[in-house]
This record gives structure tokens, sequence and C-alpha cells, in this order.
């Protein structure tokens, strides 16, 4: 079996997948967590691969005994890629666009990613990576409108909230952040639509579900989307023989 890590800034995902298909999927939200189930995970797996976007991994590394593709920019890839500063594309948003290449071949894919940040990625039905954009998720502005005013209070996310008209400052603040965030998405859905016809909606990442459900489009929700990217990406080195 393949053994599957997507570290992120607040959660560490472990996925076993036989071949192309996924056996069972972990999220841990501390990486003591993790830590402390890596070594059962190892025990079921022949081959490894991650994918992170902080830098410090060396600890997780040094516990891996099985061959291991660390996804790197240079890292061989079963798409194109045309992003023009892949030394800084997150290892998260090109394997989340992989995934979903490999879930609906021939079709443009628009990959939302509702996750610390939220990123939105373009894959061409002829499996050309082309960018996106970047945003502050849900719970980064609720934090930000904290962090720099003076009064405005710190509010956590509330998977819950669904008031348009605020009528206190926490409602204000939640509608401003959450159903914002629900407006860009819609926004940036229809914009690419218009250029990209027939384009196909993935949705995934931590803060996924409350966008799935209050997004005007019709969307695919798939929340192993940036697993299964990776677990493509290393089928594709260990058959051509990179890994």
């Amino acid at each position: 079996m393949n053994l599957i890590i997507d570290i992120g800034n607040t959660r560490f995902k472990a996925a076993l997948f036989e071949h192309k298909t996924l056996v069972e999927a972990h999220s841990y939200t501390s990486k003591a967590d993790f830590m402390a189930a890596l070594p059962t995970l190892l025990a079921r797996a022949k081959q490894a691969a991650i994918c992170t976007v902080v830098d410090t991994i060396q600890d997780i590394q040094s516990l891996i005994n099985i061959p291991c593709l660390l996804f790197k920019s240079d890292t061989p890839i079963p798409v194109q890629n045309n992003y023009q500063t892949l030394s800084t594309l997150g290892s998260d948003r090109i394997t989340a666009a992989v995934g979903a290449h490999a879930l609906f071949p021939g079709k443009h894919c628009l990959v939302i990613d509702a996750g610390t940040c939220i990123k939105y990625n373009l894959i061409t039905a002829e499996g050309v990576y082309l960018g996106g954009a970047i945003s502050p998720g849900m719970p980064m502005r609720l934090k930000a409108m904290n962090h720099y005013t003076d009064r405005l209070p710190l509010i956590d996310m509330d998977p819950g909230f669904d008031t348009l008209l605020g009528q206190s400052t926490r409602d204000s603040l939640l509608s401003g952040a959450l159903l914002g965030a629900v407006a860009e998405a819609d926004g940036m859905t229809e914009r690419y639509s218009k250029q990209y016809p027939g384009l196909i909606t993935v949705i995934t990442g931590g803060d996924g579900p409350y966008l799935a459900k209050r997004l005007k489009n019709h969307i695919f929700a798939e929340p192993y989307l940036v697993l299964k990217g990776l677990n493509e990406i290393l089928i594709y080195n260990f058959e051509h023989k990179h890994l």
C-alpha cells in the first residue's frame, strides 16, 4: 500500500491507498498525535509520499523506513506545470490540481482549497496547470480583524453561521468573514466559468464543507483531493522509475 502524508499549516493528514483506491484516511490536529500514529501506518505501507507547506519535517522523515517521495518543486508530475515561479508554488496547490485532473480527465477544473488560506487553482482539460489565486481563509479573516483593530473582538469560526444581516458585533464579523468568503468563491467561480466553458469546480480543505453548502454554482466536494493527487504523483514517479 501507499502511505500519503499531507502536512498543512494547521492539520496533519495521512491516508493509505491500494494503488489508486483510498483505503482509509486520518486527520490530526496536533503533531504529537500524528507522530504517535505514524509507526502503525508505516507498518502497513510499502512506499510513501509527503507534501508539506512547512519547512521543518526532519523528525518526521527520520521515522520513515520505506522508500519515500518528498514532493518538491522539481518533482516530476503527470501534468504540465505552467506556473511561472515553481519554487514558490505550494505543494498542496499543485497536488490538488493533479487530483482534480485525475478525477475529471478532459475537463477544465477549478479547485477551491479552503484551509488556512483559500486557494484557487485552475487546470485545463488538456492537463495544464495555470495557477490561480490565494486569499485569506475564514479563520484568518476573523483573526486579522481582531489583530489590526483596537476594539473588534476575536471570534471563533462558526460552521453553522448563516446570517447575512449581522445585528451584533459577533454576527457582523462572522457575516463579513464567512459569507464574504462565500461571495468571493461564487464570484471567482463565475469568472473562471466564463473563460473556461464546461468548467468543473472541486472544493476541498478543512473549511470546504462550509463553502460547499452555500455556493450557488454546482460543485463537487472532495475532502481527500490533495491526498489523491499526491498518490497519483507517487504512482507516476514509481512507474517512471523516478523513485
